[in-house]
């Protein structure tokens, strides 16, 4: 059991479902005026979208699922990929 649970836990992945586009996330941005906002903004604005910030999240967002993803993870992780 150990191998196979080490196995799932190693190759499971993340996703994310809903409509997550570009204009979603200005509507959740619009009142937030600081740096890291801006920065996201910009960089998901230089990507043409938001679809490189989704792969990139999960990807960072998979190293913490064995300890747990939790809020102050997930914005490490937009800030890491904003500093990209």
């Amino acid at each position: 059991m150990e191998e196979l649970t080490l196995y799932l836990l190693e190759n499971m992945y993340l996703d994310f479902q809903g409509d997550i586009s570009l204009e979603t996330v200005r509507n959740f941005l619009r009142e937030d005026d600081s740096p890291e906002a801006r920065r996201l903004l910009t960089k998901i604005i230089e990507e043409n979208g938001v679809d490189e910030m989704l792969l990139t999240l999960a990807d960072c967002l998979k190293d913490s699922i064995s300890t747990g993803i939790r809020t102050e993870v997930i914005h490490e992780a937009l800030n890491m990929y904003s500093d990209s």
